[in-house]
């Protein structure tokens, strides 16, 4: 039976160092404010934890990792880019009142990041005990996946520090998601004087867009939806490229599967018309089953604690489709991710910490589930970007950039 007594967190001290991190503007693909959010962050933690915090450079900036020494045995995942532009936080500063703390980036997902911090920092014994802060999770994780797969497959239990769920849940499953883009590519000419002679890419687009809408089934969690549409440069010129945006998201590597397959078999309706498809299903789907041990956990330390399968991605969804045993929704409870009113609550602070020193000592003495990994055939398939060009029906596929740039909350 797991126990757990409540370990000393101060909520000044979070809240203080909350601010300290919103401070640090942090918008994804900007490296140079991401240079210096993952030295604050890195700051954060060897202030609090001691030990050295190590700057792990990429492409798209900085990731920070810290160990706790000895034998790895769990990793707390979270990531310290947001969506929110340079200059957010003239407009939006960081605030306490009403029992609530506000600022660009305190649900998602720096206050679960700091909750996480002072967790750890509770515990007379680190060992054991990673943290991985990431650079690039809110645009699809594409330098920081191997990373994360390597410490999660290392450590063989993953809790992710992504706001909680409506109502202060944690998200025991998540939809597998991506990006798809349709480039059509027709021919030009002059709408008044000879339409006949162009080839209207946004005519071809409107078909596409039916064809892609058909392959909605919702009724088994996958939803297909066309959600940005461009086409044309004047009134009276027939159009000659389109472009059209796709969300996914689906619950099953079947459908996976199918989506793909559909988007590479995309062929034109309008002779002439050239069809491009770009990207995957690039996160896959954070099976119920992987969250199931250590959802039992949270459950004995807080047994009013509910859990929800949700339809947003994160970097949980790449650690539970290796096998590992993933909680994902332990961080910040509050709301309004990647909006003007994001909050986080600030009487559920010292809980949420208090709830993820529980399950790192649960995990620590084998109390998640023994062999650190629940069944299953291992690594999800298909992590790859496909591009396919469509000319009179035939396609050829071949590995391209993928354009998944769904984050998590």
């Amino acid at each position: 039976m797991t126990t757990h007594k409540a370990v000393p967190v101060s909520v000044d001290a979070m809240i203080k160092d909350l601010r300290t991190l919103v401070e640090v503007e942090s918008p994804s693909r900007d490296l140079d404010a991401l240079a210096a959010s993952a030295a604050t962050v890195a700051a954060v933690i060897e202030n609090r934890l001691g030990g050295r915090a190590t700057l792990v450079e990429s492409e798209a900036g900085p990731h920070v990792h810290w160990s706790g020494g000895g034998d790895p045995a769990v990793l707390i995942l979270g990531h310290h880019d947001t969506v929110f532009p340079l200059g957010t936080l003239e407009r939006r500063p960081f605030e306490v009142r009403d029992g609530q703390v506000t600022g660009p980036g305190v649900f998602d997902m720096l206050g679960g990041l700091v909750q996480a911090i002072h967790a750890v920092a509770a515990l007379d014994d680190r060992s054991g005990v990673e943290i991985l802060v990431t650079a690039d999770e809110e645009v699809g994780s594409r330098c920081s996946r191997a990373l994360i797969e390597e410490r999660a497959l290392a450590c063989g239990a993953v809790l992710v520090c992504e706001g909680a769920a409506d109502g202060g849940g944690v998200k025991t499953g998540r939809k597998g998601c991506g990006t798809f883009q349709v480039s059509i590519a027709g021919r030009a000419s002059h709408a008044g004087l000879e339409p006949a002679a162009g080839v209207n890419a946004l005519i071809e687009a409107a078909h596409q867009i039916l064809d892609i809408a058909a392959l909605d089934r919702p009724e088994i969690g996958t939803t297909v939806t066309p959600t940005v549409a461009s086409a044309g440069t004047l009134d009276n010129v027939v159009p000659a490229q389109a472009t059209v945006v796709v969300d996914v998201r689906v619950e099953t590597a079947e459908e996976k599967e199918r989506i793909e397959a559909a988007f590479a078999r995309l062929s034109p309706h309008l002779d002439e018309a050239e069809i491009t498809v770009e990207g995957c299903v690039g996160r896959p789907p954070m099976p119920e089953s992987a969250s199931a041990g250590l959802f039992a956990v949270a459950k004995r330390l807080v047994p009013d604690l509910e859990g929800r399968a949700v339809g947003g991605g994160s970097d949980g969804n790449f650690t539970a489709a290796l096998g590992v045993p993933t909680l994902d929704g332990l961080g910040a409870v509050g709301g309004g991710a990647h909006a003007d009113h994001e909050y986080v609550v600030v009487d559920t602070m010292a809980g949420r910490a208090n709830l993820i020193a529980g399950l790192v000592l649960a995990i620590r003495s084998g109390e998640s589930g023994g062999s650190g990994r629940f069944g299953g055939s291992g690594r999800f398939g298909g992590s790859e970007g496909r591009s396919a060009t469509v000319s009179a029906g035939q396609a050829a596929v071949e590995p391209g950039l993928a354009t998944d740039r769904v984050g998590g909350a």
